[in-house]
């Protein structure tokens, strides 16, 4: 994310693609192809959006790269769903400099947002642990 950063000046994001029947769990990025292979622009953001109204699969998965500017955004911007403050509404391109982009990640990736993603989460690195894997699995 630091080498499209230097590539790329404004502020980056972690996406991921995820089924459409849970993107309302995560911001969705609306986004344009770049020419490069995994990274985006980002040309808007919508929080925990209905399947029918995300723009697209790509959700943030909690990992940026944020220009200076945008913290004083943030300050401007009231708290969202559950009295959060949410980056995603925040208003990011003009704070930005003009500019957000995403890297698209397709690895294997650990969503402890809710217990099942948590105990899964839990169980994965459980079992792959020396000592305790074996005796964790059986």
């Amino acid at each position: 994310m630091l080498d499209v950063r230097d590539r790329w000046p404004g502020s980056v994001l972690a996406l991921t693609e995820v089924p459409p029947e849970r993107i309302h769990r995560y911001g969705c990025a609306a986004v344009e192809p770049t020419g490069e292979e995994d990274v985006v622009r980002v040309t808007g953001l919508v929080e925990e959006p209905a399947p029918q109204n995300a723009p697209n699969r790509y959700a943030l998965i909690g990992r940026h790269v944020l220009d200076p500017d945008v913290f004083i955004a943030l300050e401007r911007t009231p708290p969202g769903q559950g009295g959060e403050n949410q980056p995603a509404a925040a208003p990011w391109e003009p704070a930005a400099g003009g500019t957000v982009h995403g890297v698209v990640f397709e690895d294997l990736r650990h969503d402890t947002g809710d217990r099942a993603g948590h105990l899964r989460t839990v169980s994965r690195q459980a079992c792959q642990r020396p000592g305790l894997g074996p005796e964790f699995a059986t």
